[in-house]
């Protein structure tokens, strides 16, 4: 099927998962290289704490998680909008 005869509704579904993979990937690939990098072989004398986590954790799972919510949220309630279904 070309694309100007594809659906508005594929269109738009497609657009939003692409979104969606994009920020998915982002955030994954951030989060397992930052916790890769300063989780590991890490002298324990090294160690903080933020808010109770160790600083690995915090800035590589609990700040990108964090992030990635919001920017899911925006994402959601201001680029994905809702298509006519037709018959």
């Amino acid at each position: 099927m070309s694309d100007s005869n594809e659906l508005p509704l594929l269109k738009s579904a497609r657009r939003e998962a692409v979104g969606a993979l994009l920020i998915w990937l982002l955030v994954t690939t951030y989060s397992v290289s930052y916790c890769c990098a300063y989780g590991y072989n890490r002298d324990p004398q090294t160690l903080t704490f933020i808010l109770g986590f160790p600083d690995w954790i915090f800035w590589g799972i609990v700040v990108p998680w964090g992030a990635s919510t919001v920017i899911s949220a925006v994402f959601a309630f201001c680029f994905m909008k809702d298509e006519d279904l037709d018959s």
